[in-house]
């Protein structure tokens, strides 16, 4: 394993005790420790602000719960592991038989000994969450019950991150910060976005990159109408979720299909030889779906591994720090900067001299390319480039076209650029 993956798996395994939930003091707590890693904007928005068509929910926080039996032991208890809570639970304190308090309980019977993720967001709900084997054990009698929880108004807390590019149009890479002790979805999302900021920041982009941490659905919305007159400089993104299981990659394209984005991941991906699947727009899933919603019609896509719902431990206890692995998380890392690099160098460029083939050798350029073992393809890339430098074709389009590396049409374009033969 890679040192970064180790690094990424070992943020993953600080951040998962914390109990994280759309709003509260978790999601802060998450900040403040990714915060230590790279500087962070955190925003605070008030309950009651609209954003878009919702509006900020109160803020939940919780300080201790549990289900004490007959003789006073806990035989659920928050302190264990905060997936034992339905999240945003009303504050309860009562005893009560088994039978009244079954209808309060989730459990997966087809899994018994793991604990479901459950969530009552804005319906006025309590609940806990607990093993099937557990449940089953329980012996009829009296049950106390206690959720020590707040709901009140307070704030929607998200962060940003910032990589100042050379132009201010800008790349978003988003990851939700909603989910409690869950490692792959998405603690492994929120490791591999950071540390590929911490990359990014030690190279001089061409785009702007924002990175946004934000809880899932209200907190992609909340970022949506606060940026909304300033949108159109949002030129490409991707949205990161699942980044360290061990199935194999998955791209998500954006509701245009056609995106620059979704061309660039679907051509690293193939040109890698990664194994992996390229999935259709679909209305659901992760924040994708607001990004990619007809008003805003972005071209975000969405970079998993195993997608949603795809594996049976997804929003369940299963899905813990053992779960993902160093490995993962590190392809999933390479894949994210192989393809900004080719974002970042996705030029159009106009032929100076398009009447006929320039001479190449008279300006060094054969020369130039002596001693390399790809010479062939790198002349092969320049006649190309030169051939497609129209104004109307990327160099990504090159690299597709003519079935050459993009690294090496690249490099085709600025010894060509250097000579003179062709301007951006």
């Amino acid at each position: 394993m890679t040192a970064t993956g180790e690094e990424m798996h070992a943020l993953v395994e600080r951040l998962y005790p914390l109990c994280r939930s759309i709003t509260g003091d978790g999601v802060r707590a998450t900040l403040e420790i990714v915060g230590e890693y790279l500087p962070l904007q955190v925003h605070e928005v008030p309950t009651g602000t609209q954003v878009l068509d919702w509006t900020v929910p109160q803020e939940w926080n919780i300080r201790d719960a549990y289900i004490a039996d007959p003789t006073g032991h806990r035989v659920v208890d928050f302190a264990a592991s905060s997936l034992h809570v339905l999240g945003y639970s009303v504050p309860v304190s009562a005893t009560m038989p088994l039978s009244e308090l079954r209808g309060h309980l989730h459990t997966l019977p087809d899994h018994p000994t793991w604990v479901p993720y459950r969530t009552s967001y804005y319906k006025p709900e309590w609940g806990f969450c607990l093993a099937q084997e557990t449940l089953d054990a329980l012996p009829d009698g009296a049950y106390e019950v206690r959720i020590d929880s707040t709901l009140e108004d307070g704030h929607l807390t998200y962060a940003e991150h910032v990589i100042p590019g050379q132009v201010p149009d800008e790349v978003i890479v988003s990851c939700h910060v909603c989910h409690p002790s869950l490692a792959n979805d998405n603690l492994a999302g929120i490791a591999v976005a950071t540390f590929l900021a911490r990359a990014l920041a030690e190279t001089t982009p061409y785009y702007t990159y924002r990175f946004v941490y934000a809880p899932g659905t209200i907190g992609a919305i909340t970022w949506l109408a606060r940026n909304a007159e300033r949108i159109d400089q949002v030129k490409h993104g991707l949205v990161l979720a699942c980044a360290g299981d061990r199935g194999q990659l998955t791209y998500k394209q954006s509701r245009r299909g056609d995106a620059e984005i979704d061309r660039v991941l679907r051509h690293v991906l193939t040109a890698t030889e990664r194994p992996h699947r390229i999935a259709e727009f679909t209305p659901y899933g992760y924040d994708e779906r607001q990004y990619c919603s007809p008003g805003f019609d972005l071209g975000v896509g969405s970079l998993t591994r195993t997608p949603y719902a795809g594996y049976p431990e997804y929003h369940t206890s299963a899905d813990n720090p053992d779960f993902v692995s160093p490995e993962a998380m590190a392809d999933t890392l390479a894949v994210c900067r192989e393809a900004f690099a080719v974002l970042d160098r996705n030029r159009r460029y106009v032929n100076l001299s398009p009447y006929g083939e320039p001479q190449l050798g008279r300006r060094g350029l054969y020369d130039a390319l002596g001693g390399r073992s790809d010479t062939q393809q790198a002349q092969m890339a320049m006649l190309w480039v030169l051939n497609l430098s129209d104004g109307e074709h990327g160099l990504l389009d090159v690299a597709e076209r003519s079935g050459l590396p993009f690294d090496t049409v690249a490099a085709a374009a600025d010894a060509l650029h250097g000579a003179g033969l062709i301007k951006a």
